[in-house]
């Protein structure tokens, strides 16, 4: 038997096709046909109004703060409960930081406490540049609330949702509810392209951040550069790649949420208590998320470090930022949710291309661990 993976690529189309079609074509690197392709696609899929194919989702949310006017001296505020590339790229445009934490339907920000803390903000004249809220795990945030609130204080609102391509909430793809969005086409990823990420949003944004990740090169026969630039854009082979990975999207959210359904169903007597799916959205099933009860006397490094050896890869969840040594003297809004979700949250291994046999090992592997002294 070999080792359950978290969240493994999943090629199950014509990801080789494409890729070898790219190859032959000898456009490899940062033009050609297939960038132009993904970014028409995920256009297609998800409703937005314009899309820019990138090197990382990283490097997507630098740009997003860039082209949205933040820079030094500027406040953004984003939620804690996150992996920590938001919270890197405000650094990188010189912003300082404050969290804010979750609510326990989503377990993404929390709306009434971010409202709350705006109207703190204006009442001192000292409200952010920009809001970025996560759709984390694959959930999209309360963005219908989320936008509102931005809206309603003058605030610029962007998405990262690098885990939730394919998501929705009320209808609406999660990516397209800011003026900017993000997504990550990480290795782990619900699709991947070996590395890689995406803009999406305001078309005229765009058009600066398109200009920003080809290293700010004026369109002259000479090398001319009026502003610093970046070397962001994504390779023709990653995006043919992605563009066979975005078409089976849809059979990958499917196979991810009955996986999910199967450990809520075979699990469903132990002591777990599993990530709430709001029926105001409909998640991408990135990852199955689960808590421990009270009663378990297992923390989550020692769960996810028994599974570990019966070659089943777990995670704790996310570390909230505001609990990361980088981050020690960052202002949080709260913090108590995010704060119990990370000492009591795992992650189960989640992936597309998961057997029913796979799942049944996740399942009897964490059973003996749960049964174990």
């Amino acid at each position: 038997m070999g080792r359950i993976f978290l969240s493994p690529p999943d090629m199950s189309g014509d990801e080789r096709e494409r890729l070898l079609a790219a190859f032959d074509s000898n456009w490899i690197t940062t033009l050609g046909s297939e960038v132009d392709g993904f970014e028409a696609d995920v256009v297609d899929f998800t409703g937005a109004p314009a899309a820019l194919a990138l090197s990382s989702g990283t490097a997507a949310l630098h740009l997003a703060l860039l082209v949205a006017g933040v820079g030094e001296g500027d406040e953004v505020w984003m939620s804690t409960l996150t992996f920590a590339a938001p919270a890197f790229a405000a650094t990188y445009v010189g912003a300082t930081l404050r969290f804010v934490d979750s609510e326990l339907d989503t377990w993404n920000m929390d709306p009434d406490l971010l409202a709350g803390s705006l109207e703190d903000a204006r009442s001192r004249g000292q409200l952010p540049a920009a809001v970025v809220v996560v759709d984390l795990y694959g959930q999209a945030a309360q963005l219908d609330r989320i936008s509102r609130i931005c809206e309603e204080f003058g605030v610029l609102m962007i998405e990262d949702a690098a885990e939730a391509l394919g998501a929705t909430w009320c209808g609406r793809h999660a990516g397209t509810w800011g003026r900017l969005g993000v997504y990550s086409f990480n290795g782990n990823k619900i699709i991947t392209t070996g590395g890689g990420g995406m803009l999406v949003g305001d078309p005229d944004l765009l058009a600066r951040a398109r200009h920003l990740s080809q290293q700010a090169r004026e369109p002259v026969l000479h090398y001319e550069h009026r502003s610093v630039g970046f070397n962001y854009r994504m390779p023709n082979l990653s995006a043919a790649v992605g563009r066979g990975q975005l078409a089976g999207l849809p059979a990958k959210i499917r196979r991810r949420h009955e996986v999910n359904a199967a450990y809520r169903r075979e699990l469903a007597d132990l002591p777990l208590s599993f990530m709430p799916w709001d029926p105001r959205g409909v998640p991408n099933g990135w990852l199955t998320l689960a808590t421990l009860d009270d009663g378990v006397d297992l923390d989550p490094r020692t769960f996810c470090a028994r599974l570990d050896e019966a070659d089943v890869e777990a995670r704790p969840a996310w570390k909230p930022m505001h609990l990361q040594p980088v981050f020690a003297d960052v202002p949080t809004e709260g913090g108590e949710v995010a704060e119990a979700l990370f000492d009591r949250g795992v992650c189960l291994p989640s992936g597309s291309s998961m057997t029913d046999d796979d799942v049944d090992r996740v399942v009897a592997a964490v059973r003996a661990v749960l049964a174990s002294p």
